[in-house]
């Protein structure tokens, strides 16, 4: 019985795992679309980098600064000063990602988390199965 309760939990993780990442593409290409379907491009200055957020700010044509609470989407190999174009929604300059980097991006690290969460999953669900042999089976009751 408990290592039925284990499998079950194991494939209910993995599976929450694969969706979530699934979710992630689809929120990337999401962002992607707004940004196309009214897409205004300026020139920003990159005010902290890091692999997982950058911090950038620039000016939209109407003279607002604009510093993106969440940063800029793709941050990959920026650096602290540098000045990149980006591409923002007009309808919501908050939303900026950096010039020629779209939700492609995200598909190869979505995937591996995919496919690493299901050889985990595999793995224990595998180591298990000796388990439910060597489990002795329960009497009915009477």
């Amino acid at each position: 019985m408990a290592v039925a309760r284990a499998r079950r939990v194991i494939l209910a993780v993995a599976i929450g795992v694969s969706a979530l990442s699934v979710i992630l593409v689809l929120g990337a290409w999401r962002n992607d679309h707004t940004i196309r379907s009214d897409m205004g491009t300026a020139t920003a200055e990159v005010l902290s980098a890091g692999s997982l957020r950058s911090a950038v700010s620039f000016v939209t044509p109407d003279g607002v600064t604009h510093n993106p609470e969440l940063g800029v989407l793709y941050p990959t190999d920026l650096t602290t000063g540098q000045r990149i174009a980006v591409e923002y929604a007009r309808s919501d300059p908050d939303l900026v990602r950096v010039t020629g980097r779209d939700a492609r991006i995200a598909i190869v690290p979505a995937g591996s988390v995919i496919v690493a969460t299901w050889v985990i999953a595999g793995g224990l669900l595998f180591y298990l199965r000796s388990f439910s042999r060597a489990e002795p089976e329960s009497a009915p009751l009477a």
